[in-house]
């Protein structure tokens, strides 16, 4: 696990979230799957360009860049395929060169598949807050490599608790996966799921989550995969029915094969963000 926390200034579904009734504190999420980096308009690029997976090439880090101007206006991004520095990266971890664009203060990541010094990937979750608890996940799945990232906000009492997650391509995985997911979610009256999930909103997989947790998905009706013609939706936000969502909105830009999802989310009063302790507490689990 990766974490830095500090304060320098670094450079319609049955399920569905319901419209807010009340007012509060306000706060902009984004899930974004960046594919380390690279750029695909064809099918046929992921041979083509298959290469860009473990070896380095300049326009990377201009479409980082890109990346980074874009996310810059929201309050807790969560990223999936990240690199955290290997030679594909030019050993540059791009969870906190993306927080160093955008400006965000505080970021964390977890790596949840190390291929030597080829390819190190990972999740990254960028927030204007700072986090006094962070728990690493190791998922179940028959192929290791998948993790979850779970980042407590706000005060010990009542923790915005934010999971950003990259599931397997298996239903099975994934089934298994999102069982593990809510039971750590149970506790927690506020929370939020978010990420890439790899499966629809009608899939029995998301269908079973949301029988065994209150969690709710924020509709957004549209699809986010593949990014030049999006056919399927797999990028979700989910959360607790105590959280409400003004907007929620699918973003056309395409800097990766996926399109990234963001909404407005209204907090209750007791839930303040600039309410964190300062000591931040990690967990590996």
């Amino acid at each position: 696990m990766t974490a830095m926390d500090d304060t320098r200034p670094v450079s319609s579904h049955p399920h569905s979230a319901r419209t807010p009734k009340s007012q509060g504190q306000i706060l902009r999420l984004l899930s974004y799957n960046i594919q380390v980096g690279i750029t695909t308009r064809h099918y046929r690029q992921y041979i083509t360009n298959s290469w860009k997976h473990v070896l380095p090439y300049p326009e990377r880090m201009e479409t980082l860049r890109s990346i980074g101007q874009f996310i810059a206006g929201f309050d807790i991004v969560g990223l999936q395929e990240l690199d955290t520095g290997s030679l594909r990266s030019g050993f540059v971890d791009q969870a906190e060169y993306l927080a160093q664009v955008a400006m965000f203060p505080h970021w964390y990541s977890r790596t949840n598949r190390r291929i030597g010094r080829f390819a190190q990937h990972a999740l990254g979750l960028l927030g204007r807050y700072r986090a006094h608890r962070i728990v690493e996940h190791r998922l179940p799945s028959a192929i290791p490599g998948r993790g979850a990232l779970e980042v407590h906000f706000g005060s010990e009492e009542a923790p915005l608790v934010v999971v950003l997650l990259h599931l397997s391509l298996s239903r099975r995985a994934r089934s298994q996966q999102l069982d593990y997911v809510a039971r750590v979610i149970e506790q927690h009256r506020y929370a939020v799921v978010m990420g890439d999930l790899n499966c629809q909103p009608e899939s029995r997989e998301m269908l079973a989550l949301l029988h065994n947790t209150d969690l709710r998905i924020a509709p957004h009706g549209e699809h986010t995969y593949p990014s030049w013609r999006p056919a399927q939706a797999f990028d979700h936000i989910l959360m607790s029915p105590a959280l409400e969502v003004r907007e929620t909105k699918v973003f056309p830009v395409a800097y990766s094969d996926h399109l990234p999802v963001g909404l407005e989310l209204v907090l209750p009063p007791e839930v303040r963000l600039d309410d964190a302790p300062v000591e931040l507490e990690c967990v590996v689990e």
